[in-house]
């Protein structure tokens, strides 16, 4: 007889990858599968619900709003007309570091403008970067080319050492062919290591790792800018562990709160009282249990929970 090997669901991708076998044995999430196979077939919105929260990612630096949102549509049983702008304040942040880093790049040795990027200065910035010299350049300007990237689609960036697009499609071409007349600056970057830690414990990444992983909306921004800036000006040791995508989740501001809101859904999904360390305005506001509110609810806490515990087992160098 020929045994089947159970696959990975789609809606689950943004928590395990589709290599990742070890859902296998996570008999919770098996359990919210069962919950979806018995409301099947899934209606339009809630199948939409279902995609929102495949989006989620708890490294965003509005997760707590989004995860409200998500938690307004399974209570209203659609999703809400949103805006697709990215909120002010990170538009700001991004829309100077671009034009700090490329006025930088023209002229190292003009006047800064006055602006700032996660509350440091501009001067402060570029006083991380030490004398120019053509390897610096090359390097900020990839930073310059990363940042543009998501204030203009027209303009995407191409990674150092990533081999995939921007949504994690396959890339359409290597480093070294796109960066072919650069090679031994691209060589260097590579080389590059930051000295920090994951989780608490002793870690390196690569400064060309960390460039094409400075997201324009990952929580902590402004604090990857600066360990990035600061490595291409020879210091390799940041006192701040460098966050991006899910490593060291645990340092995010709303990491708690975040805690907080799965704990809530947990008591839903259930059928509990609110416990300690949750909620009870989300658990209020979630109504009646029907199958798809548990389903949905079910979905997002273990999501949350995921995302909050999973460790970062990437390579970054």
């Amino acid at each position: 007889m020929q045994m089947t090997t159970r696959a990975l669901r789609p809606c689950w991708l943004n928590c395990y990858g589709a290599e990742d076998r070890s859902f296998l044995s996570d008999g919770e999430l098996l359990a919210i599968d069962a919950m979806e196979d018995a409301i099947a077939p899934l209606d339009e919105q809630t199948t939409r619900i279902r995609q929102v929260i495949t989006g989620f990612e708890a490294c965003y630096h509005e997760a707590d709003k989004e995860a409200q949102f998500i938690i307004g549509a399974i209570c209203a049983g659609h999703c809400p007309q949103r805006s697709n702008e990215r909120p002010a304040q990170r538009r700001r942040d991004l829309e100077n570091a671009r034009d700090i880093l490329a006025a930088w790049c023209v002229d190292p040795s003009g006047k800064s403008a006055d602006r700032e990027i996660g509350g440091v200065r501009a001067n402060e910035l570029l006083g991380f970067l030490g004398e120019p010299n053509p390897l610096k350049l090359w390097q900020v300007a990839r930073i310059v080319d990363k940042v543009r990237s998501a204030l203009e689609p027209d303009r995407p960036y191409r990674n150092l050492v990533l081999g995939v697009g921007e949504y994690g499609e396959p890339g359409e071409c290597t480093a070294e062919a796109h960066y072919r007349g650069d090679l031994p600056l691209l060589r260097r970057t590579r080389e590059t290591m930051i000295h920090d830690t994951a989780d608490g414990k002793p870690s390196k990444v690569s400064l060309a790792y960390a460039i094409d992983l400075l997201m324009p909306c990952v929580w902590d921004f402004g604090g990857s800018l600066v360990t990035i800036l600061k490595a291409i000006g020879g210091d390799l040791h940041p006192v701040r562990p460098l966050a991006c995508c899910a490593r060291n989740i645990r340092l995010s501001p709303l990491y708690d709160r975040l805690t907080t809101i799965s704990n809530a859904l947990n008591d839903f999904w259930k059928g509990r009282t609110a416990g300690r360390d949750t909620d009870p305005h989300i658990l209020a506001s979630l109504g009646t249990p029907t199958p798809a509110k548990r389903w949905l609810a079910a979905s997002l806490d273990k999501t949350i929970r995921l995302h909050l515990t999973l460790p970062f087992n990437m390579n970054l160098f």
